[in-house]
């Protein structure tokens, strides 16, 4: 039984930090790309960063590049991200997703975390507001 877990959602003021777990069970994400996606009301749904498990390679979307920060952490098999100097329009459902076919190589080529994975969480909230 493959699962993925966000936690670490929640309201926080613009300015503001939190960070997100995804934690998985039933299969090692050793061998696997993780990507956090968001999609907020009215829009498509965006990869916001993604990380290769194998080579430890990270994509982040223009947008998030130098507040967010993803890792991994292979002994926990949890995925985090660290969002720092939060802004309103970050407000969105946060998801963790896996895939095998996706890699490091191809987040730097394509500037993208891809499209499709295998697995999917099931979304923990992220409101950024006054």
């Amino acid at each position: 039984q493959a699962l993925l877990v966000e936690s670490g959602g929640g309201l926080v003021q613009p300015g503001g930090s939190l960070r997100l777990s995804c934690a998985a069970s039933g299969f090692t994400l050793d061998l696997y790309a993780l990507a956090w996606f968001r999609q907020a009301p009215g829009k498509e749904r965006e990869g916001v960063s993604c990380i290769s498990m194998r080579d430890g390679l990270t994509y982040y979307t223009d947008s998030v590049k130098g507040r967010f920060t993803i890792s991994g952490d292979k002994a926990k098999n949890t995925v985090y991200l660290e969002m720092n100097s939060l802004k309103p329009e970050d407000t969105a459902v946060y998801y963790c997703a896996a895939d095998l076919y996706w890699s490091g190589s191809y987040f730097l080529r394509s500037q993208t975390c891809g499209n499709e994975y295998d697995y999917w969480g099931q979304g923990t909230q992220v409101t950024v507001s006054s």
